[in-house]
């Protein structure tokens, strides 16, 4: 009688097989699933809703008028100078925070973010005691250089670079802490400044995660109601963004206001539709190595 062979073991099937047959994919319990769809529904009812009620049949000539068209335009150049500066400030910021260790990071972590999180209302009390005419800054920006941020478009760009930029730094600094540090030393043992290889070798492995966070931030200035309202005041063609815009119109002409809603619902879900799969999915994977 021979030994036996560990040439005779029964052979290993690959991973995830069960004699020969695939595995059939995850499926999630009947309770769980019967609550999944509950949530799915509850996101999409209130867009069935505006649908449903929406006037299509004056709905061209609404979007047409001469008060659609300027709070559209605002919104979409206060939005876009907001997102421009929280990439300028955020993502120098996310570095500070991802990178350098000094006292007290974690307590200029949650002061960063804060808005988030703080009612957009009080954010807009709050910039007024800081840049306000009679403000902790704003006296002295009036009083020498003649700077008046409230009730300006200027002031719309700083209340929704103040409640957008926190999407921005959470994200990027997300990515820089998962980030492999192998390829910037490599850059910096090659003679590579640090500005030189943060330019040339931090921001494009970081890229997806800039775009994300770049993108989130954008969608957060252009909804942006609370803060603005309070800080900028709601004066058409000067501050009058487009949610400014829905919430006017709710008071005279609900038809009108729906339009409005629609509009806005489409150019944000448009976008983060288009850019979910190459950048929103691709900061999810920023940190793999």
């Amino acid at each position: 009688m021979r030994s036996a062979s560990p040439h005779d073991a029964e052979p290993v099937r690959p991973f995830g097989r069960r004699r020969g047959r695939a595995v059939a994919r995850d499926r999630l319990p009947l309770p769980a699933m019967v609550l999944a769809v509950v949530a799915i529904g509850f996101f999409a009812l209130p867009l069935v809703g505006l649908l449903w009620r929406a006037p299509w049949s004056s709905a061209w000539g609404l979007l047409t008028s001469p008060e659609t068209a300027t709070a559209v335009r605002l919104s979409l150049t206060c939005s876009l100078w907001a997102t421009s500066l929280s990439v300028l400030f955020g993502v120098p910021l996310a570095w500070l925070l991802a990178r350098v260790p000094f006292p007290g990071r974690g307590l200029v972590r949650s002061l960063c973010t804060l808005s988030m999180v703080l009612p957009p209302v009080v954010g807009g009390v709050a910039l007024f005691a800081a840049l306000g005419r009679n403000g902790l800054v704003g006296r002295y920006l009036f009083e020498w250089w003649g700077i008046r941020l409230p009730f300006s478009t200027a002031g719309v760009v700083v209340a929704q670079t103040f409640v957008a930029m926190p999407f921005l730094v959470i994200t990027v600094e997300a990515a820089l802490r998962q980030l492999d540090r192998r390829h910037e030393d490599a850059a910096r043992t090659l003679g590579a400044t640090r500005w030189y290889a943060f330019r040339h070798v931090t921001l494009p492995m970081v890229r997806p995660a800039l775009v994300a966070g770049a993108v989130l931030a954008w969608a957060r200035a252009l909804g942006e109601f609370g803060a603005t309202i309070t800080f900028a005041g709601n004066f058409p063609g000067r501050t009058q963004t487009l949610p400014l815009a829905v919430y006017l119109a709710l008071e005279v002409d609900t038809g009108q206001a729906i339009v409005l809603a629609l509009v806005l619902i489409a150019v944000s879900f448009v976008v983060l539709v288009a850019l979910r799969d190459r950048w929103l999915g691709g900061a999810v994977g920023t940190g793999r190595r």
